[in-house]
């Protein structure tokens, strides 16, 4: 995990208001989106890079910043739909690689 992004670490990360994708921050000019899965059924967070999926993983790095709900750290309308547009219709874990949770042990059918 920690060797994927070496050149956008550490990371500050904004809250963007949807419930699938609570977390994003714009660095070297992509979107790093985090998607919050139904966990402990699935890993706890995938990461998207520009909308490409690039991991999973339940530990956020030490040197990544998550702010708490109901603080002033918040991506503009704009920026919300710029971040998460092209990553609508992945809130269900394993869409992003074609193969969809079924939801039967979790929550990923009311994704959908």
């Amino acid at each position: 995990m920690y060797d994927i992004l070496p050149s956008i670490e550490p990371l500050t990360f904004r809250l963007t208001g949807s419930k699938f994708f609570p977390y994003a921050t714009r660095e070297a000019q992509q979107w790093v989106v985090l998607r919050l899965n139904d966990f402990p059924e699935h890993p706890l967070y995938t990461l998207f890079v520009d909308a490409r999926p690039i991991g999973d993983f339940d530990d956020v790095p030490d040197d990544w910043v998550l702010p708490a709900p109901g603080t002033s750290s918040v991506l503009t309308a704009q920026e919300g739909e710029e971040a998460l547009r092209p990553i609508s219709g992945l809130e269900a874990y394993g869409t992003e690689t074609g193969s969809p949770c079924l939801g039967e042990f979790c929550s990923c059918s009311q994704r959908r």
